[in-house]
């Protein structure tokens, strides 16, 4: 009896570590929350997990080697770590792009409006039922297209969101101008709705 336990535990342990070989699984570093860019990475803003990773990717084993650097860009919960992501300052927000925050009002936009996404930020109703502001043609103003970098709860039930979205740097004043922002989620860039 002892000996076909043992040769099961030795089978298992023997299939551990062949079934790690073959699957070129490593420990390598994940996000453990959302980071801005500009941030300095803690311990607690990383977790280590073992997955069959691609060249790239920080190994769990270099934690130390990224404790105290800078997010270059804004990083995801979940997220495999790249070298390419940290420095010694940011790169974000890149150039010709600029970061406009917005302070949404309940029902501005979807109530799970998440980083990442792709949106469109209109001129809200002013209090007259219109908008706030015409074109020259008395038209109401385009759209800006931007993609979400960072929504910030109320602090109240009744209170507003502060949303923040990446745009092109020519439409930050218009963005900005909008008396009560709306926000719509668009489809993301090569996906037709359904």
């Amino acid at each position: 009896m002892w000996g076909g336990i043992g040769a099961v535990l030795v089978s298992a342990v023997g299939f551990t570590l062949i079934a790690t070989e073959l699957g070129g699984r490593t420990d390598v570093l994940v996000l453990a929350r959302d980071v801005p860019a500009g941030h300095v990475l803690t311990a607690g803003d990383l977790r280590s997990v073992e997955v069959a990773a691609e060249a790239g990717v920080v190994s769990a084993a270099d934690r130390a080697r990224v404790l105290g650097r800078q997010a270059r860009v804004p990083l995801v919960a979940g997220s495999l770590l790249a070298m390419g992501q940290i420095g010694e300052r940011a790169d974000f927000p890149p150039s010709g792009w600029s970061q406009v925050s917005l302070a949404v009002e309940t029902g501005g936009a979807p109530p799970e409006l998440a980083r990442g996404e792709r949106v469109a930020v209109l001129p809200g109703p002013s209090s007259d039922g219109g908008f706030a502001e015409k074109d020259a043609e008395g038209k109401a103003p385009a759209a800006v297209v931007g993609t979400v970098t960072g929504v910030k709860a109320p602090e109240s039930a009744s209170g507003v969101r502060v949303v923040t979205v990446l745009v092109e740097t020519g439409a930050v004043r218009r963005a900005a101008a909008f008396e009560h922002p709306r926000i719509v989620v668009l489809p993301a860039v090569g996906r037709e709705a359904p």
